[in-house]
């Protein structure tokens, strides 16, 4: 099964809270909220300098996404 680089979550017991998962390495989840990100990889090894970049835009296009998605339900 191929999925979606971004999903849309919601949990009835944080009902206030926007959560937006991304898929793909590095797979984290983010809450739009209060923009508190939890990670599901391990990225330690990686080159911090380089990874930084990428995950705010990653950070990013989350964001993005959640935007063109609610726009879709006005």
């Amino acid at each position: 099964m191929e999925l979606p680089k971004f999903l849309l979550a919601d949990n009835s017991n944080y009902p206030e809270d926007i959560f937006v998962l991304h898929t793909e390495f590095p797979r984290f989840m983010i809450n739009l909220k209060d923009d508190e990100v939890e990670w599901f990889e391990d990225l330690s090894n990686e080159n911090q300098d380089d990874i930084a970049n990428e995950l705010n835009s990653l950070i990013q296009q989350a964001e993005a996404f959640y935007d063109s998605e609610m726009e879709q339900y006005q």
